[in-house]
Parts: structure tokens; sequence; C-alpha cells
């Protein structure tokens, strides 16, 4: 934040504003951010609030608008690309070896039940992965076998 007033850069001021507050806001419910895909949740969510913004400026005719709206949503990508998750390959080789141990035990091959397992913290749990993803990945392992 210190270097952006240093170098008086207004919109990733702004968007560092911006998150520092939805932050602060956030420490106050009873969901606070505690984690880095929490962030990321945020991240996303603020550009896609920015992208949304930009297309009913564009239809307003606001063209000034649109390139302050996504200059902002570069900065926003700049941050939520900095976050480090856990690859697609790495996910499914944990979903498919998972997936042959329950078969290999007997147990029941839906997908919320290998999802509840997929997420306890001997598995994926600790790790920084997008859930959906991880659901994807899951549906398409089950599907194969």
């Amino acid at each position: 934040m210190k270097t952006a007033m240093k170098n008086k850069d207004t919109n990733r001021l702004s968007v560092l504003r911006s998150l520092l507050s939805q932050t602060l806001n956030a420490s106050k419910t009873s969901s606070p951010i505690n984690t880095d895909m929490q962030m990321l949740a945020l991240l996303r969510k603020s550009a896609n609030a920015s992208r949304a913004a930009s297309e009913e400026f564009k239809a307003a005719g606001r063209e000034d608008l649109v390139e302050k709206e996504e200059s902002q949503l570069k900065v926003l990508e700049e941050y939520a690309g900095s976050v480090e998750t856990v690859g697609e390959e790495e996910i499914r080789s944990t979903v498919k070896e998972l997936v042959n141990s329950m078969k290999a035990n007997g147990a029941k091959m839906q997908m919320g039940d290998v999802l509840k397992r997929v997420f306890t913290p001997e598995v994926l749990g600790e790790k920084n992965v997008e859930k959906g993803e991880v659901a994807k990945i899951v549906k398409e392992v089950l599907a194969e076998s």
C-alpha cells in the first residue's frame, strides 16, 4: 500500500483500500477471512463486480469509467494470480488414489462420500484447493470408474 502511495498509483491504491475495507468488514462477521482461499474468493468476487460495472458503463457510454474499472480489474487479477493453489494433475491423482482405495475397501462410491474424504486433513484439507474444481474432478473420476 505504501508503494502504491509513493508511486501515486491511484488504481492500485483504491483496490488495496477496498480490499482492506472488505477484509476488515468480514472480520466483524461470523466468517472472517483467515485463509488464502478465502482471500482468493474475495478477490474473485471483487473482480466479478468490477467486470459487471465495466459492462454497465460500456452500455451507458461512459468510456472514462470503463477504463478505470478495467485497470482496477487488472490489479485484482494480478493479486488473484499470485495465490498458489494445488494443480489439477495433483488433485486428479489424489482423487484417483482415494477412489481406488475406497473401491478396495468396498465403501460407497457416491460423490458426497468421496468429497467428504477428499477434504479430510490427511488428503487435501490442509492445501489450497478450489472446492468447485475438486468437485468437477471427482465427478469425472467417478464417471470413468
